[in-house]
């Protein structure tokens, strides 16, 4: 194979000691007068980037991850809004990806466009990049992941996605939808949880899966080093137990957006304290919220 030119070394991973300390958009008491970009860029270092949506524009307000490798770039997910007036997520994305290419230049860079899981708050703006040229958009149902990324019947077996030197692993995650899907990076020690793992309503559709999918997460960051668990979602307050509510559009007093392993954990405790109960069920980081059936 012959070496892609000004090559990065991805193995020399950015996980221990790196710091998200980001003041997220969040909304603001009056929409109409929300002054906010439409799409929050945040650079955690020159080949990952983290993007939120503007609460203003939906109250779902989803974070997006662009991550650059050597021969390709993936962006996993497309947010909560379909039309690039309001939402120009294409367009942000073509000149972040210009802007790579320009520090490092390479003829034929691929853009690839993947999901967490195939909810309309992830997949809205996936037409935008329908016909954007060098681009490999996945739909998101679970054939066509599975068939795409190479998971198999087993779900702890991961698949590889290799992005040119930086090599994602990629993790089944049934339980909030069938199709969901974690990734993992190396290089930054992201596990990117989607709507399976956040500071909010984990909302679960199969209980069985769920669990069996919090013990694979568990399992495999015991064997990685995770510097932090992302989602997709900001929904609690820093008042343990709290959160915002749903369709807000202001939310003045969010935690974090990372989480840590031990917070895994934890949920897997609440799982097990509430043992399938229909229900709302209350934790400080975190709500699980079931309905049978």
């Amino acid at each position: 194979m012959t070496p892609t030119p000004n090559q990065v070394d991805f193995t020399a991973a950015q996980v221990a000691g790196r710091s998200l300390d980001v003041r997220w958009i969040h909304g603001s008491e009056s929409s109409k007068h929300n002054t906010d970009p439409e799409i929050q860029v945040h650079h955690y270092d020159e080949h990952t980037v983290i993007l939120r949506q503007n609460k203003a524009v939906n109250y779902e307000a989803p974070f997006l991850f662009l991550l650059f490798g050597d021969e390709r770039a993936v962006l996993i997910d497309t947010g909560a809004t379909a039309d690039p007036a309001s939402f120009p997520l294409r367009r942000v994305v073509d000149g972040l990806v210009a802007d790579w290419l320009a520090r490092h230049p390479r003829p034929g860079y691929r853009l690839l466009v993947l999901h967490s899981h195939g909810h309309g708050d992830h997949v809205a703006g996936d037409a935008q990049f329908a016909d954007r040229p060098d681009t490999v958009l996945v739909d998101a149902g679970l054939d066509t992941v599975r068939a795409f990324l190479g998971l198999g019947d087993d779900p702890a077996e991961p698949a590889a996605l290799d992005l040119g030197g930086r090599v994602l692993s990629c993790l089944a995650s049934p339980g909030h939808h069938e199709a969901a899907v974690t990734y993992y990076d190396p290089y930054t020690g992201f596990l990117l949880t989607g709507d399976t793992v956040y500071p909010g309503r984990l909302y679960i559709a199969d209980w069985d899966a769920f669990v069996a999918t919090i013990d694979r997460l568990i399992a495999f960051a015991a064997d990685h080093p995770v510097g932090h668990v992302l989602g997709c979602h900001i929904e609690m307050t820093t008042e343990p137990g709290v959160d915002y509510p749903i369709r807000y559009t202001y939310q003045p007093d969010e935690p974090p957006l990372q989480m840590t392993v031990a917070q895994l954990h934890d949920i897997r405790r609440a799982l097990a304290e509430v043992a399938g109960r229909p229900g709302r069920h209350v934790f400080d980081d975190f709500l699980i919220v079931y309905r049978a059936g």
